[in-house]
């Protein structure tokens, strides 16, 4: 017989739970950015897999000092990375420094009475418009000073993220072996086999795919770079280098790229003349970034990224586009990942379900 005292104890139940569930919720979203400091080390710790283990098995390091050789290794990449927009900014400094503006404000004339013309605007005087909408009054020159101090906080929030994500990653790599036999015991027993097989078979399908991915990256900087040095770009290195980092993001970031190079050449370039020099040299580094990404997409992108996590091209298109539309750029950079992992889960734990044969009969 259910009684007053059962649905009231039924109510604090429910009440306590999803007073526990909106602490622990709230709770993530305090340290949320330690979170991502976990996540970041944790892919750091599967790219270095390979590399670790090159050091221990073959060069017999222990596990401590193959950890501080890969972390070093990676501390030079992350320093190389910083030092390459040392150059480019001095470069386009120079440029700007070495502008003719007498020049330039003769072409903006010129151009701007082509404009007034063509769309019959000569009745028009932009100088009396400009003067009579006061726009100095509407400035707010706090911008600058608040620009500059959220320029500092990010270095310093940077700073302190790169510090604590190599800290974090160095014990993952140096412990990998005493973080297994931890989680192995606190594992329910039932499901345990299940569960570590899981986690063997991501951390190996996901090894896979970031080193496949750094593969890519390899690839399309070589041929931006190609690009780029066939038409005399200056920092034409720099440049690639960049373009390529964004390809990260699938399908967006080869587009950011392309506009990223466009605007780099022609600022490169600047002073010259507009017609014969600047805007030819743009747009044949522009068609040669679209013939690139046309030989990423269809070529090496879909081979690379499909072997590494054992998917149809096809499959990781519409996971990408899903995530994309649902999620925005992040759901894009984190959907193959994610996917992956909910693929080996459900074929560990649901093996003869007929959906889950069909998705996983590749891994």
């Amino acid at each position: 017989m259910i009684t007053s005292k059962i649905i009231s104890n039924g109510l604090l139940r429910a009440l306590a739970t999803i007073l526990i569930i909106g602490l622990v919720l709230y709770f993530l979203y305090v340290i949320q950015t330690v979170i991502v400091y976990l996540i970041v080390a944790l892919i750091l710790t599967l790219i270095a897999n390979p590399m670790v283990q090159f050091l221990e098995n073959k060069l017999k390091f222990s596990p401590t000092f193959a950890a501080i050789v890969t972390l070093i290794l990676f501390s030079l990449a992350v320093a190389g990375f910083i030092l390459l927009f040392v150059p480019l900014i001095i470069s386009q400094a120079n440029n700007l420094a070495l502008l003719d503006t007498d020049s330039l404000q003769t072409q903006f004339m010129t151009i701007e009475k082509s404009v007034e013309k063509y769309f019959n605007l000569e009745h028009l005087d932009f100088s009396t418009l400009a003067q009579n909408a006061d726009l100095t009054s509407k400035i707010n020159f706090g911008f600058f000073t608040n620009f500059i101090n959220a320029v500092l906080n990010f270095l310093a929030n940077f700073g302190m993220g790169v510090a604590s994500v190599f800290f974090i990653t160095f014990f993952f790599v140096k412990d990998q072996l005493l973080f297994k036999e931890n989680a192995r015991r606190l594992l329910p027993d039932n499901n345990e086999d299940k569960i570590i097989n899981s986690v063997s078979k991501i951390n190996y399908l996901l090894t896979r795919y970031f080193v496949g991915l750094l593969m890519q990256l390899t690839v399309v900087f070589i041929l931006y770079l190609i690009v780029l040095l066939i038409f005399g770009s200056q920092n034409a290195f720099i440049i690639a280098f960049l373009c390529a980092l964004l390809n990260i993001i699938p399908y967006i970031g080869p587009i950011i790229g392309t506009v990223l190079a466009a605007l780099l050449t022609m600022l490169s370039l600047i002073g010259q003349d507009f017609q014969s020099e600047i805007l030819p040299t743009t747009i044949y580094i522009v068609i040669g970034f679209f013939l690139v990404q046309a030989i990423d997409n269809n070529i090496s992108q879909p081979i690379i990224s499909s072997k590494s996590v054992n998917s149809h091209p096809l499959e990781i298109f519409l996971v990408i586009l899903i995530s994309g539309i649902s999620f925005g750029i992040v759901g894009m950079i984190v959907a193959i990942p994610v996917f992956t992992m909910i693929k080996v889960i459900l074929k560990e734990f649901f093996p003869n379900n007929k959906i889950v044969m069909v998705l996983t009969e590749r891994i």
